[in-house]
């Protein structure tokens, strides 16, 4: 029996050994799933305490359920490791770390790279190399399959590589892991094959196949880049119609009304999270290869970009209005998660808006019932309790992110003035100092 029918036997029969490389946002679920569909999962991770904590049934991302960590760990079907040389127990292997942006916006490729070369050190005939990863066309190819050949072995032969696009959104009660649909595209017909035949033997999702791995890669920029785009236009549309004196929450509300031809994108206070602020300037970095220059992508990211700074230009005026000056204003800050309900602070705006207000003064406080502490101003951070003292004590309370926790009722009947980024308060009775963006 060859590679491919061994390797296809053994995903079927749940006998195959599958490791994550990774344990962050994307590689822990998808280890805890692979795990609960019945496979013995190894996780890898650099981070020594990251591991431990695993090992000890200790959840540390939200979409992870405790009791189904803990359980996969107690049963044995998962154990995570900082030892590499344990890849030689697996037969799939999925790539799940992260690849930002460099100081000068381009790809840093360097997880990936430390990743591949890690894995084809003990990779062995008949396994399967899956890239998550979020990253420009080509880099499977560019990156990984050079790694795993250099060891001797033969793509869609001995060694299977392919590209799937992790497609998780923190803090999404209805699409998690298991249910999103997948995108597969290997670097040969047989590549493709056994990874999809992995991903359908763990996920509840559809998995479509595509002909190549660029094909996925671009398919995964093109998702991130129609919200970062239309996110753009929203926010646009936002600062139009401050100065027009239109409402753009009630816009967007009377134009999605139309059962056809568009989509609701709201504006906000900047863009946050891992994926749309930075995966269309993959693109637009490739793209300079084929001397193509993506105007669009970048004008996007300018206006979303600028965000930060306008929702300050807006508190000045409003405080302007009120007979007072940002400088030592006490402001109140609700919210510092990049998106409600969840804990994540990776490139939230809010950030910006904090350094911005510390910038020119202003006493602020953050509050923020998912984030104890974050980094900002190059410091460390505690967040504070909302109370109704420090809402009455405010000069200005800005609604940064909408969680649902807390309660806009007692926000509203509170507060001296607010600066709603978020149209949270939509559905109470406003104070009579109240602003939308």
């Amino acid at each position: 029996m060859g590679s491919y029918e061994n390797l296809i036997k053994k995903i079927e029969n749940k006998e195959a050994v599958i490791g994550v490389v990774g344990l962050g946002y994307v590689g822990l679920p998808l280890a805890v799933e692979k795990a609960k569909a019945g496979y013995k999962v190894i996780g890898f991770d650099v981070q020594a305490a990251r591991v431990e904590q695993v090992n000890m049934g200790i959840n540390y991302i939200g979409d992870v359920v405790d009791a189904e960590l803990k359980e996969m760990i107690e049963s044995g079907q998962l154990v995570a490791t900082t030892d590499y040389a344990r890849i030689q127990e697996v037969d799939a292997a999925a790539i799940c770390v992260p690849t930002p942006l460099d100081i000068y916006q381009q790809p840093d490729t360097s997880y990936v790279e430390s990743s591949a070369n890690e894995i084809a050190k003990y990779a062995h005939e008949g396994m399967l190399v899956v890239l998550e990863s979020t990253t420009y066309p080509g880099t499977t190819e560019e990156i990984v399959k050079p790694a795993l050949e250099s060891k001797g072995l033969v793509t869609g032969e001995t060694v299977f590589i392919a590209y799937s696009p992790e497609r998780v959104d923190p803090g999404n009660k209805q699409f998690k892991t298991k249910n999103t649909p997948k995108v597969v595209g290997g670097i040969t017909p047989n590549c493709t094959k056994v990874a999809a035949a992995l991903y359908r033997n763990v996920l509840e999702g559809d998995v479509h196949e595509v002909s190549s791995p660029a094909i996925a890669e671009m398919e995964k920029i093109f998702e991130n880049t129609f919200r970062h785009i239309n996110i753009a236009l929203a926010n646009e549309m936002a600062i139009l119609c401050d100065k027009m004196g239109i409402d753009v929450w009630e816009v967007i509300d009377a134009a999605k009304t139309k059962p056809y031809g568009f989509m609701a994108f709201y504006p906000g206070p900047g863009l946050g999270g891992h994926c749309i602020p930075i995966d269309p300037f993959y693109l637009t970095w490739k793209a300079r290869e084929y001397n193509y220059h993506t105007r669009l992508i970048e004008l996007a990211g300018e206006i979303n970009n600028t965000m930060p700074e306008y929702v300050i230009n807006r508190m000045m005026q409003i405080l302007n209005d009120e007979g007072k000056a940002l400088r030592n204003a006490k402001i109140t800050v609700l919210g510092v998660a990049y998106k409600k309900d969840i804990d994540d602070v990776r490139e939230s705006p809010v950030l910006k808006i904090i350094e911005l207000l510390n910038h020119h003064g202003a006493d602020f406080k953050v509050v923020d019932p998912y984030v104890a502490s974050f980094r900002s101003c190059n410091m460390k951070m505690e967040t504070v309790e909302l109370t109704k003292e420090l809402l009455q004590d405010s000069d200005l309370v800005l609604v940064a992110t909408d969680h649902s926790d807390f309660d806009y009722n007692e926000i509203a009947k509170e507060s001296k003035v607010i600066f709603d980024t978020r149209n949270a308060l939509k559905d109470v009775e406003k104070p009579n100092r109240y602003v939308k963006l």
